[in-house]
């Protein structure tokens, strides 16, 4: 069962929703305080099964409205996506992927696990 794993980083707290499988399939920002890590987890919640995917590693992609994921190509040349809210603000980010079908993938998993339990991190 996926989770969002929330915990103290050395300026505030972040959040990584966790597949099933242990994988982290998207980090947060830093925030100043659990209350408002806990709206970030609000927000993916909120927006990612409703958001449109804006494929920017395709030849004239159609630019789509917030909320969204937009999957691009890096300096590095790895697939990534961020999730963007209503507002236009990066709600959450992707590792890299080497296949564009990866990234999608992990695009999916973000969208069907979007509801998920919240365990703190001591």
């Amino acid at each position: 069962m996926a989770k969002y794993v929330l915990s103290e980083a050395k300026n505030g707290f972040k959040f990584n929703l966790v597949a099933s499988n242990g994988e982290v399939i998207a980090s947060s920002q830093l925030y100043k305080s659990i209350a408002t890590a806990k709206n970030g987890i609000a927000s993916v919640t909120a927006n990612a099964p409703v958001a449109n995917i804006e494929n920017q590693t395709v030849k004239d992609f159609k630019t789509e409205l917030n909320p969204k994921f937009e999957v691009y190509k890096d300096k590095k040349g790895e697939y990534r996506f961020r999730l963007k809210a209503k507002n236009g603000q990066i709600i959450a980010t992707s590792e890299g992927y080497s296949k564009v079908d990866s990234c999608l993938k992990g695009v999916a998993s973000v969208k069907k696990n979007a509801d998920s339990k919240i365990e703190e991190k001591k």
